[in-house]
């Protein structure tokens, strides 16, 4: 096999043209099989088989650099820099990333897992090479639906103008996760379809030369190329965008045709300028079912489909995922009251809100890859009497900040910001993990922020946060709980916490799902151990159940809280200021994740290296308990 003697670039270098193909298949098929296995993001690898394989060949790695935006589609490339053996072990504890990695290789100049950020990396690194005197080559490639995002437009702005020499790949597939949206995407449909922007340009520098211009003829001529594409093609929209932004456009062109992708790539990387190659990539290509479906394909859970024909295997008696519970519960809100509307930004499916979209198409919005577009839209709504639901997972609602606190928080404007992922995210890694929204919601005021214990407590809680007349967030993880627990949630009262079971000595106070962790260990120290502590679902990070802490600190000594999120500024820091804030005589231990960055693996050995599991908790409670009742000075 082809693929059994690339180890490295240089590899790729040394083969025959007949050779590229073979080894494309092989890829394919090796990606497809261990997709199948892992799962992971499938479609997008797919797409860029030979765009990478073109790319290795005309570049030279690690010296020159390779900036991959978002980086999900990094697979080919890791496959073809020494990390083929290890490929099996992709989004697994201790093997590859799903995404790029500085610390994984050489060859991965820059990490992401956020969209929109490569042209600006990229732009970074080829100033530095200029200031230092370098002639590394950069390249930085990004997708379509990274031109929904502003920081996209932020740095190609500024490249145009800076004028440094690198290179932009368009890999324009028509999609991000879901279909992509806006008048980019109607923009980029229209060049798909008229490819003729390269011959606009020639045709019209050709006549200009002819004009005399006097001394001012080069910068006239260059000036007057975007002058002339308009002028010869009036009625179509030619790549006059790029253009006007300072890049010299080329495409597009097929993104599966080796040849011209290799051809357009020597071309463009001898130019002394900024370079926009547009390159037109199928989405799942080389697997049917995958091109037939992209949407599904795109990212794809571990052992969920037949490798030989793509079908879907069954997951009979899987509990539904929070995802789809929000999803029902935004349409039993609406269906009441017509104020309500839904924002995403370009997650249809990963937030709930495509079903929601499907009932309610008028009072749904897609904004694309635009989390503070969305917070700032769903702010202006709100302006006019509109009751704006922002879905939006924890890790991306980051990218939001500013208009979080200017434009919504400062106005008391009612926004319901509603995070996915929040917590431990399993094999996406450190980019994605959701360990953050507490600790950078609960400063700003006004803001109320809740976290439902079970799947139940979902409903209720939004039903809350759109009656209040103020901004609320609402954190809930990735998939769904255990089911061991279920109950009837009682009502939500504003502010207020709900105690489960009464005892002395030793309070635990559990925030969101790891209620469960607490009813876990309650199972395994049984009732009669149990008989002293007391257990609460806290529902509320902001405000605080502070009446219950100051009843808790008459006739408790210790309290053990409990959150998926960062013990620095979490749910756990709230009470123990509190309790210091108070003079209160009661000890507060704080069990969440410490100041590391949490790296792929299953989630439940992710809470289990935190001591976010019933069986930590039990041992945990059984020497507290022994330490409260041991004779002084013993």
């Amino acid at each position: 096999m082809v693929i059994e003697r690339i180890d490295s670039p240089a590899d790729v270098k040394r083969l025959r043209r007949d050779e590229i193909d073979v080894l494309a298949s092989e890829i394919r098929d090796l990606l497809v099989r261990t997709c199948a296995a892992n799962g992971g993001h499938l479609a997008p690898n797919l797409g860029v088989v030979e765009l990478t394989l073109a790319l290795h060949r005309v570049l030279d790695l690690p010296s020159d650099k390779l900036v991959w935006d978002v980086s999900h589609q990094t697979y080919v490339h890791k496959i073809l820099t020494g990390r083929r053996e290890r490929f099996g072990t992709i989004r697994k504890g201790g093997g590859l990333s799903g995404f790029a990695m500085r610390s994984e290789s050489q060859y991965d100049p820059f990490g992401a897992g956020h969209a929109s950020t490569g042209v600006a990396a990229a732009l970074g690194m080829a100033t530095a090479r200029d200031l230092v005197g370098g002639d590394e080559r950069v390249v930085a490639v990004i997708g379509d639906g990274a031109l929904t995002g502003g920081l996209a437009y932020e740095a190609l702005n500024n490249a145009g103008n800076r004028r440094s020499q690198f290179m932009v790949i368009l890999n324009d597939n028509e999609m991000s996760i879901a279909p992509n949206v806006g008048s980019i995407a109607s923009y980029l449909s229209v060049l798909r379809s008229k490819p003729f922007a390269n011959f606009v340009r020639r045709t019209g520098k050709e006549v200009l030369k002819r004009i005399p211009l006097g001394s001012a003829a080069k910068r006239a001529i260059e000036g007057a190329e975007i002058g002339a594409m308009h002028f010869i093609g009036p009625s179509e929209k030619t790549a006059v965008i790029f253009e006007e932004l300072g890049f010299r456009y080329i495409g597009p062109i097929d993104g599966h045709n080796y040849d011209v992708v290799l051809d357009a790539l020597q071309t463009a990387i001898e130019m002394d300028r900024p370079v926009l190659l547009h390159v037109r990539t199928v989405k799942g290509k080389g697997y049917e079912p995958a091109e037939r479906d992209s949407r599904t394909f795109h990212g794809i859970g571990a052992n969920a489909f037949e490798p030989s024909n793509g079908a879907k295997k069954s997951s009979t008696g899987a509990r539904p995922k929070f995802q789809d519970v929000f999803g029902d519960a935004m349409i039993a809100v609406a269906e009441k009251d017509p104020r309500v509307v839904g924002i995403t930004a370009a997650m249809p499916d990963g937030t709930g809100l495509a079903k929601f979209g499907k009932r309610f198409p008028e009072r749904y919005f897609d904004v694309g890859i635009a989390e503070a577009h969305a917070v700032c839209f769903a702010a202006g709504l709100a302006t006019n009497g509109l009751k704006p639901v922002c879905a939006i997972y924890s890790t991306f609602l980051q990218r939001a900040y500013d208009q979080v606190v200017h434009d919504v928080v400062v106005q008391n404007l009612a926004v319901v910001f509603c995070m996915d992922r929040a917590g431990f995210v399993g094999d996406d890694g450190p980019t994605h993990m959701g360990l953050y929204d507490i600790a950078y919601l609960r400063p700003p005021p006004n803001i109320t922020l809740m976290a439902p214990s079970t799947e139940a407590e979902l409903l209720p809680m939004l039903e809350h946060a759109l009656s209040l007349n103020s901004p609320a967030a609402i954190r809930y993880p990735r998939g769904s709980t255990s089911g061991k627990h279920v109950r009837t949630p009682a009502p939500i009262v504003h502010g207020k916490a709900e105690v489960l079971r009464r005892g002395r000595d030793l309070a635990i106070l559990a925030y969101g799902t790891t209620l469960d962790v607490a009813l876990d260990a309650s199972t395994a120290l049984g009732a009669s151990s149990m008989d002293g502590v007391t257990v609460v679902n806290a529902r509320f990070a902001k405000p605080l159940d502070e009446a219950l802490l100051l009843e808790l600190a008459r006739d408790h000594r210790r309290i053990i809280t409990l959150e998926e999120h960062s013990l620095a500024g979490g749910f756990g820091s709230a009470v123990a200021e509190f309790v210091s804030d108070r003079g209160l005589d009661l000890s507060v231990e704080r069990i969440g994740v410490s100041s590391v960055l949490v790296q792929h693996d299953s989630q439940d050995k992710q809470r289990a290296l935190f001591g976010l599991n019933g069986e930590t908790l039990a041992a945990r409670i059984t020497a507290v308990l022994r330490e409260e009742k041991a004779p002084a000075g013993t």
